[in-house]
C-alpha cells in the first residue's frame, strides 16, 4: 500500500522541506486563473463586452477576499499561441484589467499544456502559505484549431487541475458543449452566452460564485489530511457550483429567448 505521505506529496506538489507550504505565514492564498479565447472569431462585440465585464469584475472579485484569503489574478489569452496578462499571477487588489484585441486562430492545446506548466508549486502556485485550490475559468467561442487533446491530457495529470474548481463558458452557438466539457470534467459546469447582455452577467456572476465557493472551501493540505479516503473534494466543489450555476441561468434576472446579437 502506498503510505501517506508518498500520496500526500504526489497530490499537492509541496515542496520537500515545507510539506505543508505554510511556514510562518498565516494566510491562504487562491489563484484565479482566467483562459480567454483572443481569436479572429471573437472580433467586435464579444470582445467588446467581455472586456468591459472584466473591468466591472475587479471590484468584486476584490470584496470577496477575507482577512486571512489572499487572491490573486492570472489572465492567460489564446488566438494563435497564447500568452500571459501579466508574467505572474497579480494580487486583485492591485490588478489592472488590459483590454483585449481579437484575431488569429484558436490554439486550445497550446494553451492547456501553458497552463499545465504553471500549476506548480515552481511556478504560479509558489505562495509561501496554506494554498487553496485554483479556479480555472475558460471562455470562448469555437472550436480548437490545433490538438487540444493532447494538451487536455497533460493537464489531467496535474494534481492542482484535478483538484481545481472548473467553470467554461461558451460565447455564442458555435461553441462546442463536449469540447467544454471534457475540460470541466461535467456538462453541468458549462454555461452559454447568446447576446452581449447574457455574456456580461454570466462571467460577473460565475467568476464571483466560483471564486467565493474556491476561497470558502478546505484548503488543499486540509483535503487531503482529513478527507483522503471518505470525500471526494473535486466533486463536492464542482456540484456546489453546478447549482449555483443554474441557480444563476433559472434566475428571472437571467435574460431569457433572447435573439442572437448582431455579428454572433
Amino acid at each position: 500500500m502506498e503510505d501517506f505521505s508518498t500520496k500526500a506529496k504526489e497530490l499537492m506538489d509541496f515542496d520537500d522541506d515545507d510539506p505543508l507550504g505554510a511556514t510562518g505565514v498565516s494566510r491562504k492564498s487562491l489563484v484565479i486563473f482566467f483562459l480567454i479565447d483572443t481569436s479572429g472569431s471573437m472580433k467586435g462585440t464579444k470582445m467588446g463586452e467581455l472586456n468591459t465585464a472584466m473591468e466591472e469584475l475587479m471590484p468584486e472579485i476584490r470584496s470577496i477576499g477575507e482577512a486571512d484569503t489572499d487572491i490573486k489574478i492570472a489572465v492567460l489569452t489564446f488566438s494563435t499561441g497564447c500568452a500571459w496578462m501579466y508574467p505572474e499571477p497579480i494580487s486583485v487588489e492591485e490588478f489592472e484589467w488590459a483590454r483585449l484585441e481579437a484575431k488569429g486562430i484558436t490554439d486550445l492545446g497550446m494553451t492547456f499544456e501553458e497552463l499545465n506548466r504553471k500549476l506548480s508549486r515552481s511556478e504560479f502556485l509558489n505562495s509561501p502559505s496554506l494554498s487553496f485550490a485554483p479556479v480555472i475559468f475558460l471562455m470562448t467561442d469555437g472550436y480548437p484549431t490545433d490538438d487540444y487533446k493532447a494538451g487536455l491530457r497533460k493537464l489531467q495529470v496535474n494534481s492542482w487541475y484535478r483538484y481545481g474548481l472548473k467553470v467554461a463558458l461558451g460565447i455564442g452557438k458555435e461553441a462546442n458543449d463536449d469540447m467544454l466539457a471534457e475540460f470541466t470534467t461535467s456538462p453541468d459546469t458549462v454555461v452559454h452566452a447568446y447576446s452581449g447582455g447574457q455574456l456580461a452577467q454570466l462571467i460577473k456572476k460565475i467568476a464571483v460564485t466560483s471564486s467565493q465557493i474556491g476561497s470558502k472551501s478546505m484548503t488543499l493540505a486540509d483535503d487531503v489530511l482529513r478527507d483522503l479516503n471518505d470525500v471526494d473534494v473535486l466533486d463536492k466543489k464542482q456540484e456546489q457550483l453546478a447549482e449555483q450555476i443554474k441557480n444563476i441561468v433559472d434566475s428571472d434576472e437571467f435574460p431569457k429567448d433572447v435573439p442572437f446579437d448582431s455579428g454572433w
